[in-house]
């Protein structure tokens, strides 16, 4: 008996810069964020990309991905993309943009990637004005200070 539909498994999100494909179809991501640098807020970015890979499922799905602001409620953009699945062996990769991101404050946002109202994962990106070089403890957000020697 063949499943109609399985939920997929989210193998991969990154947030970057730019997706570009090679001449043989490989994906190249450009400029993988694990934070995001700005010079002062409220401040929009023109774009945010979420590069999402879906494996083993069956099915007609709808990926989401939700931008939430560091109050945890708040959702500060959100997109959706309809995908399929046409054997649990295949896979689908897809590349949410966020258009027009406001960033009112700095803060801890977070992403929230769904399929089909279903959370699959949820991971912070910090939004920071980094400090200026050679500045005593500058360094981007989330990065330990090296232990005292």
């Amino acid at each position: 008996m063949q499943p109609n539909r399985i939920l997929p498994d989210l193998q991969a999100s990154l947030v970057c810069q730019d997706v570009r494909q090679e001449a043989n179809g490989n994906l190249i991501l450009i400029g993988i964020m694990q934070f995001i640098p700005v010079p002062e807020t409220p401040i929009a970015a023109a774009q945010i990309l979420v590069f999402n890979r879906w494996a083993a499922g069956v099915g007609q799905f709808t990926d989401c991905v939700r931008l939430i602001a560091p109050d945890q409620t708040t959702v500060v953009a959100k997109t959706d993309l309809k995908f399929a699945l046409q054997h649990a062996h295949s896979c689908a990769t897809n590349v949410n943009v966020l258009r027009n991101v406001e960033f009112k404050a700095p803060g801890v946002y977070y992403v929230e990637v769904l399929v089909d109202d279903v959370l699959k994962l949820r991971y912070p990106l910090p939004v920071a004005i980094p400090q200026k070089q050679g500045s005593p403890g500058a360094r981007p957000p989330g990065e330990d200070a090296p232990p005292n020697q």
